[in-house]
């Protein structure tokens, strides 16, 4: 089995940081963070995360949030390799997983185009993170078999298949999808999947100011406007968010259960 060179210099390790949870951090990416020389991170590694930052260490902020890029895709990749090639231990820290959404294997590919040797470390995607944060299972036997990912950030139309989006009763999770609600409720409405539908926004998930609403995909819209749903937000799609309903609806049964037992006594 071929042994990873991580930490020598010169050398890039991309950081998967989850979800926003320090706790969800891997031990070998607590590792990587707290030997590099420079830390290159964006805008989704939560201040939680950041405070791990070693003080001896360069840092670089190239976030990217909505209509607001502090640094462009390129200009990220030139940053990165210009660190290595000054012969630093760089850790590119990105939030959740650098494989999904995350570009991280674009990067890796520029690095190793000009022969800088890099390593991956995977994080938690927001997908299972927060999802299980909520209470929400992204599989759930009678209810899905499956789970698809989405991204609805896209300068054009993704060109998705949105029948097979809409009809193969598996969980829909969107990613970067907040400002397209309404969007997204139409496509997969017109494509067969109806209205009723449970859905969910998890708003800053995996972090102390997490917050979870329930509705239907026809609710989407009303749902983000009347809890004022910020980014960072995930949108669930599918049966299993019922789950997460059926926990709370047990957690008042709970909580409510010595009242009623004083009551009967």
């Amino acid at each position: 089995m071929k042994k990873h060179s991580l930490y020598k210099e010169g050398h890039v390790t991309l950081v998967g940081a989850g979800p926003g949870d320090p706790d969800l951090l891997t031990v070998k990416a607590v590792k990587a963070i707290e030997a590099a020389q420079c830390i290159i991170f964006d805008n989704l590694v939560s201040h939680e995360i950041r405070r791990l930052f070693p003080s001896h260490a360069q840092q670089i902020y190239v976030g990217k949030a909505k209509n607001h890029h502090n640094a462009s895709q390129e200009e990220i990749n030139h940053t990165i390799l210009s660190c290595a090639e000054q012969g630093l231990r760089v850790c590119r820290v990105k939030g959740g997983d650098s494989f999904v959404f995350g570009r991280g294997s674009e990067e890796m590919l520029f690095l190793g185009k000009h022969g800088v040797q890099v390593d991956v470390i995977p994080g938690i995607t927001a997908a299972s993170g927060c999802t299980t944060y909520a209470n929400i299972p992204l599989t759930h036997r009678g209810l899905a078999q499956g789970c698809t990912f989405i991204t609805a950030h896209a300068d054009k139309d993704l060109g998705l298949n949105w029948q097979a989006l809409a009809t193969l009763n598996q969980t829909l999770v969107v990613y970067m999808g907040l400002s397209k609600t309404q969007w997204l409720t139409d496509k997969l409405s017109d494509s067969g999947m109806c209205p009723s539908t449970p859905a969910a926004l998890i708003e800053k998930g995996c972090t102390p100011e997490q917050r979870v609403i329930t509705g239907t995909l026809a609710e989407l819209t009303e749902m983000k406007n009347t809890h004022k749903i910020q980014s960072p937000a995930l949108i669930v799609i599918g049966h299993v968010v019922t789950v997460s309903q059926q926990m709370d609806w047990l957690q008042q049964l709970q909580e409510s259960a010595p009242d009623a037992m004083m009551m009967t006594a």
